[in-house]
């Protein structure tokens, strides 16, 4: 039995961008289940349609695209976010993944790298626009390099030698393909690692895991 399609739902506040959008998705076979045109509408189809990955432009009407973010990953953390803006600037970018996005695309990207994008974003990948992820890293760099916090009252979660590996690679910004190919194993191989680390570590993201990979000094072996 075939996988069901992936849902995506879209907003943007230009009906003919948010329309060919839908259409180039709709076209490569996945489910656009909804649109919305400004922010309180978003929130609202979002929640009644759950779709898998949400393509997001910032600049909404009624409501920012940063809030409409903040409040449905707040609320659904399973909830991809990819962001599709165009400002590349680096505040818009980190403020977004502050607020829960999971990759962030410019609109002068193709058609072929947004579907690409959209995919990757399903399966956790943060996905960003060549030389944001860059920034995305450094930033979560200085935060970690701020004052420690507390250490938490129970061990940390033991994870294999393997996940270890993994998330090491994760954090040094390589995509699954690229860890794949380093460690010969299977694409669907690294996606169980990481999803099995996700758990233990009680993380909802792949941003997220990077965090803590950072926090921990793991890329920088």
């Amino acid at each position: 039995m075939g996988e069901s399609p992936l849902k995506v739902m879209v907003v943007d506040d230009h009906p003919m961008w948010r329309d060919a959008v839908a259409r180039d998705l709709a076209g490569a076979g996945l489910e656009v289940v909804a649109t919305a045109g400004d922010g309180e509408q978003a929130v609202r189809r979002a929640r009644a349609v759950r779709p898998d990955v949400l393509v997001l432009d910032l600049n909404l009407p009624l409501k920012p695209g940063v809030e409409v973010c903040r409040e449905l990953v707040g609320a659904d953390p399973s909830l991809r976010v990819l962001v599709l803006s165009a400002s590349g600037e680096h505040a818009d970018v980190l403020e977004a993944v502050k607020s829960g996005a999971t990759g962030y695309l410019v609109k002068s990207a193709s058609t072929e790298e947004l579907l690409d994008a959209v995919r990757r974003t399903a399966v956790g990948e943060a996905v960003f626009t060549p030389g944001l992820a860059g920034l995305v890293l450094g930033e979560f760099r200085r935060l970690a390099a701020g004052p420690p916090e507390p250490a938490p009252a129970t061990p940390a979660p033991r994870l294999t030698d393997r996940e270890t590996e993994v998330l090491r690679l994760v954090a040094k910004g390589l995509s699954y393909k690229q860890i794949a190919e380093r460690l010969v194993i299977s694409h669907r191989t690294v996606q169980n690692h990481v999803q099995n680390t996700l758990g233990k570590l009680q993380l909802h993201n792949r941003v997220e895991l990077v965090r803590y990979a950072i926090e921990t000094g793991l890329d920088e072996d």
